[in-house]
């Protein structure tokens, strides 16, 4: 494959995660992000050692966008602490079946990982090994098809808990288009779907040179074109 690389220098390399494929390394044979980063940095700049590639953030699986990796320990140490502190800030946009009951807000819950089933769920504070998750959403735009009414959000995520944005948007009555584990209306279908979620735009602050960056992109999965292409 082809990595979308949006930005690299020695120390970082900012990429468009594809769709479908993992942001780890991954345990099957399938291609992972951090296989095809070192498959890169190797091509670039052939050396005897394994390339050095940090994990910063993750994103689910089927969700593509803007990720960025660190080149080396220092680098992946003061992004890591970017994160922790909140300094990292993530955009996401997502299509939901349904409309919020306003047009933006904060969405504040305690989520709790089923590590056996691989999902996450909304319970009350004080469950054990729950973790608060929060979030903030603005309707960007809303559409009718074939009676149904759907919603075009931008969401910054506040916290990382484990699918969370999904769960939190399941939970609050407006699940995400296509989400074959949190939305009820694609639990029967057999055929994949992509779910129409997406991280849009990264901002952090350069571990080096302290410059503030900040990446965009565009998603490519099909439903979003009801709302981003003029016709």
């Amino acid at each position: 494959m082809n990595l979308e690389i949006l930005y690299e220098d020695k120390d970082i390399l900012v990429v468009v995660k594809p769709v479908g494929m993992e942001s780890q390394s991954a345990k099957s044979f399938e291609p992972d992000m951090v296989s095809e980063i070192k498959k890169h940095i190797n091509t670039i700049s052939p050396k005897s050692e394994e390339p050095y590639v940090g994990v910063i953030h993750r994103l689910d699986k089927p969700v593509g966008g803007v990720m960025v990796y660190a080149k080396n320990k220092k680098a992946a140490e003061s992004l890591s602490k970017q994160v922790s502190e909140h300094k990292m800030e993530k955009i996401y946009l997502a299509v939901v079946c349904g409309k919020p009951v306003e047009n933006f807000g904060t969405y504040v819950d305690y989520l709790w990982k089923d590590g056996k089933n691989n999902c996450s769920k909304i319970v009350e504070k004080g469950i054990k090994s729950a973790k608060p998750a929060e979030l903030d959403f603005r309707v960007v735009d809303k559409k009718e098809q074939e009676g149904k009414e759907y919603s075009l959000l931008e969401i910054k995520l506040k916290t990382g808990r484990h699918h969370q944005i999904r769960v939190q948007m399941a939970g609050h009555k407006t699940p995400v288009w296509g989400d074959q584990k949190y939305n009820p209306l694609f639990q029967q279908g057999t055929v994949r779907t992509n779910v129409a979620l997406f991280a849009s735009s990264l901002s952090f602050f350069h571990p080096v040179t302290g410059k503030k960056m900040i990446y965009q992109a565009k998603p490519q999965t099909p439903v979003f074109d009801m709302f981003l292409k003029q016709n």
